[in-house]
């Protein structure tokens, strides 16, 4: 990879599934935590990231996913959804003049589901100090795998 593409943003919060905080009892902690174990037997060691995701709008900007390494398809986390295939890129999250090591999360979604803004990007990291909803960060992304431009 070359150069990191450099985007600003600011942490929003989302529908609080994946950390579980939304109190959802068919899942009795957050989906993160019940897909990162499947995700480590396919490669991918999540551990050191917080189980949740840290929501950053990038608004007016937008993403789209490219080529992300790695991918998972067919990934069945739940008795009661179907398999689901998942997308990573590696990143950095920038925060307080801190800089620290990150994935782009991008479950693919499904009909029924609802539909994430562009401007919304889910990242995975280590619990990150200090860092609310509000906080401005910078995000490092790859730009072979995720394009960052204006909303069409």
């Amino acid at each position: 990879m070359g150069a990191w593409q450099r985007v600003s943003g600011v942490v929003v919060r989302g529908a609080r599934k994946a950390s579980g905080i939304d109190g959802d009892s068919r899942y009795g902690c957050g989906t993160i935590e019940l897909q990162m174990p499947l995700f480590q037997e396919r490669g991918l060691d999540l551990s050191s990231c917080f189980a949740g995701t840290i929501n950053v709008s990038i608004a007016p900007k937008a993403h789209t996913i490219l080529i992300p390494e790695p991918t998972f398809r067919g990934v069945r986390w739940h008795k009661d959804h179907e398999a689901e295939n998942f997308f990573f890129s590696r990143c950095r999250i920038c925060f307080e003049e801190e800089t620290y090591p990150a994935w782009v999360y991008g479950p693919e979604l499904k009909p029924g589901h609802p539909v994430h803004s562009p401007s919304l990007i889910e990242i995975l990291a280590e619990k990150i100090p200090g860092i609310m909803y509000g906080s401005a960060v910078v995000l490092e992304l790859n730009p072979e795998e995720v394009r960052i431009g204006d909303p069409r």
